[in-house]
């Protein structure tokens, strides 16, 4: 089995609570709950993928990246670029 980068097992442990959060807005959508309560849920979601994006983005720029720009320079760019338009 392969080890896991610290930024991937950051980026695993944000996506588990997460996950773990967002069963919890199942439950308190299922039982009408006070939306502010809800949606607060929600935003921690939220925040806990956007934690997860960056730390991958990080592993990324700090690994793969590295690699993809002594292969294949234009190639290493454009992906960089389509990430950066997905997270706009």
């Amino acid at each position: 089995m392969k080890t896991l980068t610290t930024s991937k097992v950051k980026t695993l442990k944000c996506v588990k609570q997460g996950q773990g959060t967002l069963n919890k807005v199942i439950e308190m959508i299922e039982a009408d709950r006070y939306c502010p309560e809800v949606i607060q849920q929600v935003d921690s979601v939220i925040g806990l993928l956007k934690t997860a994006k960056r730390e991958l983005l990080v592993g990324h720029l700090d690994t793969c990246v590295i690699h993809q720009m002594k292969e294949n320079k234009a190639k290493a760019i454009d992906e960089l670029v389509k990430i950066y338009n997905l997270s706009n």
